[in-house]
């Protein structure tokens, strides 16, 4: 009895040290809320959480399609590129050449899936490094969409423009689309074979490709669906700017991947969800809008996003540790 009365405080120490790793990503987000709320007497607003959501949601979508990637072990550099590609496409198709809005949108979210198969081809069968294919991809694609916008912004279509309005005046469309995309990618990850075939891939590659999967087929998925996502994100960030724009969501590829690890991701694969993902994405966007509140310097806000991604990755570190 005292034995096992001596073992509980090192059980219990243990249990209490796992929670926090696992849970960290939200507790930090609450945190942060914390910290915010008390600096600023403007930041617990219902308006400036919407602004929150809404600064959030174009990241959060990018993040979505990357967390099918990183859970894979990969890496998908060209999302942001992607994305203002295919918002081009779908601007150049509409407004610059007048076809229906119903033609336009879907030949604007093929164009991401597109891309995103060619990436994932050139990982699966070229056995290109994913970091390589994927920065070649950046190029090509943002440079597709220079030629086709002639390096200028292209009128989006207003049918289209509306995905960046408001609902009844109140709910913001763009938090609308990333909780379907944050639900659509959670019912990927966990209630279809594609999703567990990812966290096997991650996991393990060679045991994957052992017990039977299709590891070239899967990983063609991967990226398709990386691009789509990033498609989804790119219309819906021209629907705000109501322009889709050449150079639009440059950089945005850090900021996903940041999202990602921030939510608990591993990037050594294996592991992911879309709620910690969505969370991560919440925590850039609180950081950035209550430091732009409290008036700090954008170049500060930079080393403050540096710092938490820095951190993030030392949790994941520990994490992996202690459930060896």
């Amino acid at each position: 009895m005292s034995a096992e009365v001596l073992r509980t405080p090192g059980s219990t120490g243990q249990w209490f040290t796992r929670a926090v790793l696992r849970n960290g990503p939200l507790g930090g987000l609450l945190a942060l809320v914390a910290a915010m709320t008390v600096l600023s007497r403007d930041f617990l607003n219902g308006q400036n959480l919407l602004n929150v959501g809404v600064q959030a949601s174009v990241t959060a979508i990018l993040a979505f399609g990357l967390t099918f990637v990183i859970v894979s072990a990969g890496i998908d550099l060209s999302v942001g590129s992607v994305a203002a590609l295919s918002a081009t496409v779908v601007a150049w198709a509409a407004t610059g050449h007048g076809l229906p809005v119903w033609l336009a949108l879907p030949l604007g979210l093929g164009t991401g899936a597109v891309a995103g198969l060619v990436s994932g081809a050139l990982v699966a069968y070229g056995k290109l490094p994913s970091f390589i294919a994927t920065l070649a991809m950046l190029s090509v694609a943002r440079g597709l969409a220079l030629v086709i916008s002639g390096g200028s912004p292209i009128a989006f279509p207003s049918s289209l423009a509306h995905l960046g309005d408001t609902l009844a005046g109140r709910l913001p469309v763009p938090v609308l689309v990333m909780a379907a995309a944050g639900l659509l990618t959670t019912l990927i990850l966990t209630r279809t074979p594609t999703g567990r075939a990812m966290f096997a891939i991650g996991g393990n590659e060679e045991a994957a490709r052992l017990s039977g999967i299709d590891v070239r087929r899967r990983k063609l998925t991967v990226y398709a669906l990386s691009g789509l996502f990033a498609a989804i994100a790119g219309v819906v960030l021209a629907a705000r700017l109501t322009s889709a724009q050449p150079q639009a969501a440059a950089g945005y590829e850090l900021d996903a991947i940041a999202a990602v690890v921030i939510g608990g991701a591993s990037l050594s694969g294996g592991s992911g969800k879309a709620s910690g993902t969505l969370v991560g994405a919440l925590i850039l966007a609180v950081l950035r809008n209550g430091l732009n509140l409290l008036s700090v310097s954008a170049f500060w806000q930079q080393v403050a996003t540096g710092a938490v991604i820095a951190v993030a990755v030392l949790l994941d570190t520990l994490r992996r540790r202690a459930t060896r």
